[in-house]
Order: structure tokens, then C-alpha cells, then sequence
């Protein structure tokens, strides 16, 4: 079945009446498009999450320098500001966690930048004199930057090569780990600090 063509000074009206209908469903295609994105968050609340995630660097060094506090009364407020920008210093450069890094010093010194064991480590992490020069570093192992350095290198490749576990406890071990009790002691000081950041 054939169609009648149009003349040509006639203009065809089976196109046009379809049009109305064309925008009245294209009108109802971007409203249902708009409706459908209306539980997302505004372009504002997203542009707020690096504020966010910028908030606890304060509240991270609050809480360093209180647990400083309450393990050793007799520092100076001079000593605290040194210790805690090395904790926060070295455990970045490293890719420590900074809480991990006050727990061994609390569970190493209690923090005291004077500590001796017996077997002769010293200082905040309580690092053996001779581990000093084969990492690079030179000057007096109790200074409070370059211990906590030595601390956060040892720990720091002792996890790479055994992972967290294994790592923390091979820094009072060495390389052969006869106990649990160490590890433990570690996590638990790292949890109180945990808490109280998130209190």
C-alpha cells in the first residue's frame, strides 16, 4: 500500500504530531533523572571531606602530648613538644602509625628519654648504640629526635619483612620471637591511646 506523497509547498503533518508527545517524554525523562538523584549529597557536604579528614592532625596531638603527660610527669612541656613532633616526624616518614610508635615508647621507656637497660639500649625506644651507625645515623642515641628516628626505622623494616605482628615483636626479640607478652603489652597501650582519641 502506497502513501501520497505531499507537494511541496505543503508541509508534511504526520511528523508534527508526534512532537508535542516527544517533549512532554523528554520533560518527564529529566524530571524522573533529577528525582533519582535526589538522595545523593550536595556538591557542598562532598567538597567538606578533605576538611574532615584534615580534623584529627589536633586532636591526634592533643592526645600525644596528654598520654606524654601521664607517663612521665618530670618532662618538660619543651621535651613534650620535641617527642611529639618526632613521633609524628618519623612515624610519617616511615608509614607508622604514630599511636603505634607512643605504645613502644611507653612499653620501651615509659617514656623517659634517659632510659638504660641493662643490656645497654637506650633512650625513648630503647635502641641498641651499635644499630646506630649501621642505619646512618651518627650523634648521641638518647637525643630525643635521633632515637625516636632509629626506633621508627627498626620497627618500620621489621614489619615490611614479617608484618605488623611479627614485626612489633621482633623489635624486642630479634629474630627469634619466644613469647607473645611483648606484642600484647604493645597492643593494649596502642588501644588506650585509641580510645581516648576517639573519646
Amino acid at each position: 500500500m502506497t502513501h501520497p506523497t505531499p507537494s511541496p509547498t505543503e508541509a508534511p503533518s504526520a511528523p508534527r504530531a508526534p512532537r508535542p508527545r516527544a517533549q512532554l517524554a523528554l520533560l518527564v525523562a529529566v524530571v524522573a533523572l533529577c528525582l533519582s538523584g535526589a538522595g545523593r549529597p550536595a556538591l557542598p557536604e562532598t567538597q567538606e571531606l578533605p576538611v574532615a579528614e584534615e580534623a584529627p592532625a589536633p586532636a591526634l596531638e592533643a592526645v600525644i602530648t596528654t598520654q606524654l603527660e601521664r607517663l612521665n610527669p618530670h618532662l618538660a612541656p619543651a621535651s613534650i613538644e620535641r617527642i611529639q613532633a618526632a613521633i609524628l616526624d618519623s612515624s610519617h616518614r616511615h608509614g607508622l602509625d604514630p599511636l603505634l610508635v607512643l605504645a613502644v615508647i611507653e612499653v620501651e621507656s615509659h617514656a623517659k628519654p634517659w632510659a638504660r637497660s641493662p643490656k645497654g639500649a637506650l633512650g625513648l625506644m630503647q635502641v641498641m648504640p651499635y644499630m646506630m651507625r649501621p642505619m646512618g645515623l651518627a650523634g648521641n642515641p638518647t637525643t630525643i629526635e635521633a632515637n625516636i628516628e632509629a626506633g621508627c626505622m627498626i620497627l618500620s623494616g621489621n614489619i615490611q619483612r614479617l608484618g605488623e605482628a611479627d614485626g612489633i615483636s621482633s623489635y624486642f626479640w630479634g629474630s627469634e620471637i619466644r613469647g607473645l607478652s611483648y606484642l600484647n603489652r604493645v597492643q593494649a597501650a596502642r588501644d588506650r591511646v585509641r580510645r581516648a582519641l576517639h573519646s
